[in-house]
C-alpha cells in the first residue's frame, strides 16, 4: 500500500470509514509493503531520534533490523551477545522473548520475557541502552516473576507511561489473563509503594488464550491491544488482534459493544485473511504519519513463515481501524 494512499484513507470522514470496519475477516487489509529480513516474531518498533528505525524481535538474545525508510529492514545483530546467567532459571534454551523497546529520558528501555512454551515459570527483564543498537545493551536483572503455583504468567510485557508521570507495566497471558503492576521510575522495576496485582483482561470460560498487551492513550481513552488465540502453529495459528478502552489506565476495559475484557470481551482490530495466517504479538509506534500497527503473521503461501506486518491506524470512529 503507498503512502499516498494510506495519508488519503486517514483523512476519510468518520462515517465513511466506519464502511472500512470490518464484518468479516476478508475486509481486513493486507500488511503495507516490507522486505528486507522480514522474518520476525513478537515485533517491537521504535524510532531514533537520527530517523533509524530499530525493530526488536524474539529469538538469538533478541534480533535487531534496522531501517530508514520504513520499508527495506536488514539484520543487525542481536541486542545481548552474552546472556545473563540468571536467564537460565526459566529457560532451558536462555532465549528471552517479546522485547518492548522504548526511550525514556535519553535512554533505551527494553522489557522482555524468559520462559519455556507452555510453562508460567516465567521472567520479565528489563536492560538499558544509549543507542538502542546491538550488542549496547546493559541486563538491568529480573523485574517480575511467576511461578508453577502463580495463576498468571509473567511474560509479553508492555511499559506505559501516563500523561502524570507514573510508569506502569501489563504483561501475561492464558491462566487468568493480563495483568498490570505500578513501576518505579527510577529503577524500571516494580513501585514500592504499590504493590498491587491488577487484572485487565481473561476469558474466564473456554479457552484461556490471550496475551501480548500493549497500551496507548488516543483522545482521552487508554486502549488495550491484545493477541488473542493460537501461536507458533504456522498455517495452523489462530491469533488474532483485538482491543477495548477504558477512561482509567487500570481499568475496567470493554469492547465497542461494552463487553468488559475480563469477560473475553474484544473488539476485533485483525484477524486471519488470504495468506495472512494468524497475525498477532502486536505493539503500537507512534510516527509522523500516524500511530502504526505492528505485528507478525504467518505466510500462507510461505510455509506459515513468521513475518513482519505494518499498518497505520485511524481513530476517526474513536475505535483503531487498520488500512
Amino acid at each position: 500500500m503507498s503512502r499516498s494512499l494510506r495519508r488519503t484513507l486517514a483523512v476519510l470522514p468518520a462515517a465513511l470509514l466506519m464502511a472500512l470496519v470490518p464484518g468479516s475477516a476478508s475486509a481486513y487489509p493486507n500488511p503495507g509493503v516490507v522486505n528486507g529480513d522480514i522474518v520476525v516474531h513478537d515485533p517491537s518498533m521504535i524510532r531514533s531520534p537520527s530517523g533509524q528505525y530499530l525493530l526488536y524481535s524474539t529469538g538469538e538474545g533478541l534480533q535487531l533490523r534496522t531501517s530508514t525508510d520504513r520499508t527495506a529492514f536488514g539484520r543487525s545483530g542481536n541486542a545481548f551477545t552474552t546472556k545473563p546467567s540468571w536467564w537460565k532459571n526459566y529457560s532451558s534454551a536462555s532465549d528471552p522473548w517479546a522485547p518492548d523497546i522504548s526511550y525514556r529520558g535519553g535512554t533505551y528501555l527494553m522489557y522482555y520475557a524468559v520462559s519455556s512454551f507452555g510453562s508460567n515459570t516465567s521472567a520479565i527483564g528489563l536492560a538499558g541502552s544509549t543507542t538502542g543498537l546491538a550488542g549496547s545493551w546493559s541486563d538491568y536483572g529480573i523485574v517480575y516473576t511467576s511461578n508453577a503455583s502463580s495463576d498468571y504468567n509473567a511474560i509479553d510485557p508492555n511499559l506505559f507511561v501516563d500523561d502524570d508521570g507514573k510508569w506502569w507495566l501489563s504483561f501475561g497471558s492464558w491462566w487468568t489473563g493480563i495483568k498490570m503492576i505500578r513501576v518505579d521510575p527510577s529503577t524500571g522495576k516494580q513501585y514500592a509503594g504499590d504493590t498491587a496485582r491488577r487484572s485487565l483482561a481473561s476469558r474466564p470460560t473456554g479457552t484461556k488464550a490471550v496475551e501480548a498487551p500493549s497500551i496507548v492513550k488516543r483522545n482521552g481513552y487508554y486502549y488495550l491491544f491484545a493477541s488473542y488465540d493460537t501461536c507458533c502453529a504456522g498455517t495452523s495459528s489462530t491469533y488474532k488482534i483485538k482491543v477495548g478502552r477504558a477512561t482509567a489506565i487500570t481499568g475496567p476495559y470493554k469492547d465497542r459493544n461494552g463487553v468488559s475484557m475480563l469477560s473475553n470481551g474484544g473488539t476485533p482490530v485483525m484477524e486471519s485473511h488470504g495468506r495472512y495466517i494468524g497475525p498477532g504479538g502486536q505493539s503500537i509506534l507512534a510516527d509522523s504519519d500516524g500511530d502504526l500497527l505492528v505485528y507478525h503473521y504467518y505466510d500462507g503461501q510461505d510455509n506459515g513463515t513468521p513475518k513482519l506486518g505494518v499498518n497505520l491506524l485511524n481513530w476517526s470512529s474513536g475505535w483503531p481501524v487498520a488500512y
